[in-house]
C-alpha cells in the first residue's frame, strides 16, 4: 500500500470528524459546569487545556462542588485518566521508537476517540511508517481537540443562557457508549465492563466519589483474571 502524507491526514480528519457531534455538547456542557461550580473563564480554559480528558475533568469539578478535600479531588481525576495509561500502552507497539517530541505530543492529545481510532488503523496496517503514523493521529485530533478547547470556551461564555431543558448532558454517556460498545471483543472485557457497572451502583453510597475507584481496581482485576482463565482454557 502506497502511503503519503495528505492521504493518511485526510484519511485520519475522515474517521475522527464524526465524533463532533459527541465533542460540541460534551465540551459545551464542561464550560457550563465549570463556571457554575465557580471556575472563573481562565480557569476553565487552562483547566481543559492542560487536562484535555473531559471525564476526569468531570469528575474534579464534582469533587470541588461536594467541597472534597484536594487530595481527593487530584486522587479522582488520577484515577478516572487511569485508562490513559492503558491507552498508551497499547500504542507503543506501533509508536514506541518515535522521536521523543512525538510521543510527547501524542501523550498531550491522546483522547478516547483518537485510541480508538488509531489502534484499529494501526492494527490493520502494522507496517506504515511512524512518521505517517503520527500524521494519521494528527487527522484524527484535527476536528476533535480545537473543538473541544472552542466549545468548552463557548460554553463557558453562554452556558447559563442555555434552557435546563436542553439537554446537552445526554453527550456524557452517548460519548463513552459508543467508543467503548465496538471494544467489548473478548469475555474478559465484557466481564470488567459489567463489573465496573455493578460495583459503581453498589459503591454509590462511599463519598468523594471513591466508590468509583474501587470499582475501577476490581473490574481491572476481574478482566485480568478472565483473561488468565481463557488462556489456560486455551492450552492444550
Amino acid at each position: 500500500m502506497k502511503y503519503t502524507m495528505g492521504r493518511q491526514y485526510f484519511d485520519g480528519l475522515r474517521y475522527g470528524a464524526p465524533f463532533m457531534f459527541m465533542v460540541v455538547p460534551f465540551s459545551i456542557l464542561f464550560g457550563v459546569v465549570a463556571t457554575e461550580a465557580g471556575l472563573d473563564l481562565l480557569q476553565t480554559m487552562v483547566m481543559t487545556m492542560l487536562v484535555v480528558a473531559g471525564a476526569s475533568q468531570f469528575a474534579a469539578i464534582q469533587q470541588m462542588v461536594d467541597n472534597a478535600p484536594v487530595v481527593m479531588v487530584l486522587a479522582t481525576a488520577f484515577a478516572v485518566n487511569m485508562r490513559m495509561a492503558m491507552y498508551s500502552a497499547s500504542l507503543v507497539p506501533y509508536l514506541g521508537k518515535a522521536k521523543l517530541w512525538q510521543r510527547a505530543l501524542v501523550a498531550y492529545l491522546l483522547v478516547d476517540q483518537s485510541a480508538a481510532v488509531a489502534n484499529d488503523k494501526f492494527e490493520k496496517e502494522p507496517d506504515m511508517p511512524i512518521p505517517l503514523k503520527i500524521i494519521y493521529l494528527m487527522g484524527v485530533l484535527t476536528p476533535i481537540v480545537p473543538v473541544w478547547f472552542l466549545f468548552t470556551l463557548i460554553g463557558a461564555l453562554v452556558g447559563s443562557s442555555i434552557p435546563d431543558g436542553f439537554g446537552i448532558d445526554f453527550a456524557v454517556p452517548l460519548t463513552f457508549i459508543a467508543l467503548f460498545s465496538p471494544m467489548l471483543k473478548t469475555l474478559a472485557h465484557v466481564a470488567a465492563a459489567a463489573t465496573s457497572v455493578v460495583f459503581t451502583l453498589l459503591l454509590s453510597f462511599i463519598p468523594y466519589g471513591l466508590g468509583l475507584i474501587v470499582a475501577a481496581v476490581i473490574a481491572m482485576a476481574v478482566g485480568s483474571l478472565v483473561e488468565v482463565w481463557m488462556a489456560r482454557r486455551q492450552v492444550p
